[in-house]
């Protein structure tokens, strides 16, 4: 039997600024390129009723300019010096980040301390964002497939507490109503020092990027901690149907989910696990059985969390959920009972330790890849931080779901994935109608 490949062990360095802001610094010198990621710990689920969006808004208003950084100048600037950025919005967090040759870090970190201390929040940069975040919505989501369904239809159906269920982009009405005085009052709340995590990978010197770090960081005031709203849902969880009627699907698809275990639980581990099986790679069952042997589904796509998050930034509550696009040939309810099917031949039958092995093979060649990425690399590095406070688990976590036994994989099938706690969206191609 050969060996299983090891993980390369990734360097953390740990430390927290006097204002509170947590620092992950981890080197790596064989390219000469750094990742500059920053994480603020809000996202969707901290808005208010009336102020949906303020999460996405935010991502678009930090690149509206600052104090010393002009109005198109952060991009102008890591784009001149040869680097790359982007930021996004999440169910519990909104990230920012810039690839930069490694004799730039000075300039990524300047550019994010200076939002961070001054953003330009006028009336002119809020209107122009409004607009901005108003066409990235009709462009993304309301003229596309199935995005409607994802982003606004499968939370109210999925979630019965109004933090988890509300649209991640947010209302138009919401966004029209908000003023710069919210804005401003959001921003100094969630984009502070002490609710930030950043994190530096790549070609660093240790003492050089801390002097750096302190020198622009140093100095920004904390805030008081924003009180965290109350995510709970109701125990006990019933089964929900749905239909939305997409204008732009030209097949109809079904989403299934199933309100999943508490992070980092055996649990948690165990569905992770058990997912692989179902829908990780060539040899997965949904691959083998509804895609080749009963020809019945075209793609598919699930994971904990699915749509808004993933296995490693999941934080529950929160619904391990199946996107099955499927042939018009079948319905609906035959591709629900087929892909049931699937998850009670495992309550019933239990794994086939050869499959998990395969499983196991396929999870940690994935992981493994994945950590050749410098930016995936300080994504998880933030993620471990902001959700666990253990930076340190990107070296170790990948144990736990190895060592997920197939009598675990078949308890939390049994527990979970049942048709009583199940939730069901159906997307049938055809003019718009109530959903």
């Amino acid at each position: 039997m050969t060996p299983p490949t090891a993980q390369p062990v990734i360097p953390i360095e740990k430390y927290t600024l006097a204002n509170g802001m947590r620092v992950i610094l981890s080197r790596d010198n064989a390219v000469p390129v750094i990742t500059l990621y920053m994480m603020y710990d809000v996202g969707a689920r901290v808005e208010e009723k009336g102020r949906t969006g303020f999460a996405h808004l935010f991502e678009h208003m930090m690149f509206e300019g600052s104090a010393n950084v002009p109005k198109g100048m952060h991009f102008k600037l890591v784009e001149s010096n040869g680097g790359t950025l982007n930021g996004s919005t999440h169910p519990d967090y909104t990230d920012y980040f810039e690839v930069l040759p490694s004799n730039k870090l000075a300039v990524g970190l300047w550019l994010e301390s200076d939002r961070m201390r001054s953003l330009a929040i006028t009336q002119e940069n809020l209107d122009n964002q409004k607009e901005a975040v108003k066409q990235e919505r009709r462009l993304s989501v309301d003229n596309r497939p199935y995005s409607t369904a994802l982003v606004d239809c499968w939370p109210e159906l999925a979630f019965q507490n109004w933090q988890n269920s509300h649209s991640l982009i947010g209302s138009f009405e919401d966004l029209n109503a908000s003023s710069v005085d919210d804005v401003a009052k959001f921003f100094k709340t969630y984009y502070a020092p002490d609710n930030a995590v950043l994190v530096v990978v790549g070609d660093i010197q240790i003492p050089e990027a801390r002097k750096l770090i302190e020198q622009y960081f140093g100095d920004i005031p904390a805030q008081t901690k924003p009180a965290k709203p109350d995510l709970t849902e109701p125990p006990n969880p019933t089964p929900r149907t749905g239909v939305y009627h997409d204008a732009h699907a030209r097949v109809p698809a079904v989403i299934v989910g199933y309100p999943a275990p508490t992070r980092r639980s055996p649990g948690y581990y165990a569905l992770a696990m058990l997912d692989v099986l179902l829908t990780g790679g060539p040899s997965s069952r949904f691959q083998l059985n509804l895609i080749k042997g009963k020809e019945s589904l075209i793609q598919f796509q699930a994971e904990i969390g699915f749509p808004f998050a993933s296995t490693s930034d999941y934080k529950d509550p929160g619904d391990y959920a199946v996107f099955l696009l499927h042939k018009p040939n079948f319905t609906p309810q035959q591709i629900v009972d087929q892909a049931q099917e699937e998850i009670a031949k495992i309550q019933n039958d239990g794994v086939d330790p050869r499959e998990l092995a395969r499983a196991r093979t396929f999870l940690r060649s994935e992981h493994i890849t994945s950590l050749q990425s410098s930016l995936h690399r300080a994504q998880l590095l933030g993620r471990y931080e902001l959700f666990d406070g253990q930076p340190e688990l990107i070296n170790t976590d990948l144990k736990n779901f190895l060592a997920v036994t197939p009598a675990q994989i078949q308890d939390v099938a049994k527990k979970y994935l049942t048709p009583e706690r199940r939730t069901v969206l159906e997307i049938r191609p055809a003019p718009q109608e109530n959903h």
